[in-house]
């Protein structure tokens, strides 16, 4: 297996975060997220070279990614929905939209669509305790859905 490295690029941003801290430990999450950036997912190799990088010891960094559900360790759909499955959301219709996306998409927690669109994780809170359910499409969130709301939100991403 070949050492992962950064881009020069990347290099120079990792240099950037490290000089925003006292401690390079302390620049993890930034890095970590620039990583998840270059790389796309965060392997066991990319997680052993953000550890070298900061000086840190291996397991500290796992404890980390496998602590915060943004960061991936697996490939992921080119989309990644969250789906709140917090109690408002739930008792709001969490549960009516998990079906829809089971029949419609054979989309399951933690499942990827076959074409590779889009891979479905659950959230424990987006915010949206008022006006659930909720959902977020990479970074764009959405309230106030039903299957077929869902459906129009999905169509936007290729």
């Amino acid at each position: 297996m070949s050492e992962i490295v950064f881009s020069e690029t990347a290099k120079r941003e990792i240099e950037k975060i490290l000089s925003r801290y006292p401690t390079k430990g302390a620049a993890l999450l930034p890095v970590l997220h620039l990583a998840q950036e270059e790389f796309g997912v965060l392997t066991e190799g990319v997680r052993a070279q953000v550890a070298r990088v900061l000086d840190l010891p291996p397991a500290h960094v796992e404890g980390v990614v496998s602590f915060y559900t943004l960061f991936k360790t697996k490939p992921t759909g080119r989309h990644v929905i969250w789906l709140c499955q917090t109690l408002s959301c739930d008792l709001a219709g969490t549960r009516s939209l998990l079906g829809h996306l089971e029949r419609r998409y054979s989309l399951k927690p933690g499942g990827t669509t076959a074409d590779g669109r889009f891979t479905l994780t659950m959230a424990e809170c987006l915010g949206g305790c008022g006006t659930g359910p909720a959902m977020m499409v990479n970074w764009d969130y959405h309230d106030r859905l039903t299957p077929e709301r869902v459906d129009e939100v999905l169509k936007k991403y290729d």
